[in-house]
Protein backbone atom coordinates (compact mmCIF):
# COMPACT_ATOMS: atom_id res chain seq x y z
CA UNK A 1 0.00 0.00 0.00
CA UNK A 2 2.40 2.25 0.95
CA UNK A 3 5.26 1.15 -1.52
CA UNK A 4 4.78 -0.60 -4.66
CA UNK A 5 4.00 -4.48 -4.75
CA UNK A 6 2.71 -7.08 -6.66
CA UNK A 7 -0.99 -5.36 -6.61
CA UNK A 8 -0.21 -2.24 -6.14
CA UNK A 9 1.50 -0.24 -9.33
CA UNK A 10 4.65 1.98 -8.87
CA UNK A 11 2.70 4.82 -10.25
CA UNK A 12 -0.34 4.67 -7.42
CA UNK A 13 1.93 3.59 -4.19
CA UNK A 14 1.07 5.86 -1.24
CA UNK A 15 4.76 7.07 -1.41
CA UNK A 16 4.53 8.27 -5.33
CA UNK A 17 1.26 9.81 -4.59
CA UNK A 18 2.53 11.74 -1.61
CA UNK A 19 5.95 12.90 -3.66
CA UNK A 20 3.82 14.18 -6.11
CA UNK A 21 1.13 16.08 -3.91
CA UNK A 22 4.73 17.65 -2.10
CA UNK A 23 5.71 18.40 -5.49
CA UNK A 24 2.66 20.76 -5.91
CA UNK A 25 2.93 22.66 -2.45
CA UNK A 26 5.51 25.64 -3.55
CA UNK A 27 3.06 27.25 -1.71
CA UNK A 28 -0.05 26.55 0.55
CA UNK A 29 -3.03 25.54 -1.01
CA UNK A 30 -6.31 24.00 -0.22
CA UNK A 31 -6.98 20.11 -0.48
CA UNK A 32 -9.29 20.51 -2.92
CA UNK A 33 -7.14 22.95 -5.17
CA UNK A 34 -4.22 20.09 -4.60
CA UNK A 35 -6.98 17.23 -5.70
CA UNK A 36 -7.99 19.46 -9.02
CA UNK A 37 -4.01 19.62 -9.38
CA UNK A 38 -3.07 16.14 -8.83
CA UNK A 39 -5.90 14.83 -11.03
CA UNK A 40 -5.16 16.87 -14.17
CA UNK A 41 -1.48 16.49 -14.18
CA UNK A 42 -1.77 12.15 -14.17
CA UNK A 43 -2.21 10.50 -16.95
CA UNK A 44 -4.74 7.86 -15.76
CA UNK A 45 -6.30 10.32 -13.00
CA UNK A 46 -8.82 7.32 -12.80
CA UNK A 47 -6.49 5.36 -11.01
CA UNK A 48 -6.05 6.99 -7.87
CA UNK A 49 -9.76 7.88 -5.94
CA UNK A 50 -9.99 10.50 -3.56
CA UNK A 51 -10.12 8.00 -0.48
CA UNK A 52 -6.55 7.26 -1.96
CA UNK A 53 -4.94 10.81 -2.42
CA UNK A 54 -6.38 11.65 1.26
CA UNK A 55 -4.67 8.57 2.33
CA UNK A 56 -1.46 9.61 0.86
CA UNK A 57 -2.11 12.97 2.60
CA UNK A 58 -2.63 11.26 6.19
CA UNK A 59 0.70 9.52 5.29
CA UNK A 60 2.62 12.89 4.67
CA UNK A 61 0.86 14.51 7.85
CA UNK A 62 2.43 10.96 10.41
CA UNK A 63 5.54 11.19 8.43
CA UNK A 64 5.47 15.20 9.97
CA UNK A 65 6.05 16.51 6.13
CA UNK A 66 2.78 18.05 5.72
CA UNK A 67 0.29 20.04 8.04
CA UNK A 68 -3.35 21.55 7.40
CA UNK A 69 -3.72 25.61 9.10
CA UNK A 70 -6.67 27.50 8.27
CA UNK A 71 -7.78 25.29 5.56
CA UNK A 72 -4.36 24.98 4.07
CA UNK A 73 -1.84 22.57 3.05
CA UNK A 74 1.62 23.31 4.28
CA UNK A 75 4.61 21.46 3.50
CA UNK A 76 6.78 21.22 6.91
CA UNK A 77 10.54 21.74 6.86
CA UNK A 78 12.19 18.45 7.42
CA UNK A 79 14.33 18.87 10.52
CA UNK A 80 17.91 17.48 10.89
CA UNK A 81 18.60 15.64 14.44
CA UNK A 82 22.25 16.98 15.52
CA UNK A 83 24.43 13.68 15.31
Amino acid sequence: MILPTKGIAPDVALLTVGGKVLALLGEPKTVSRVWDELTRSMKTPANITYDWFVLALDMLHAMGLLKLDRGRLHRCAVSEEPS
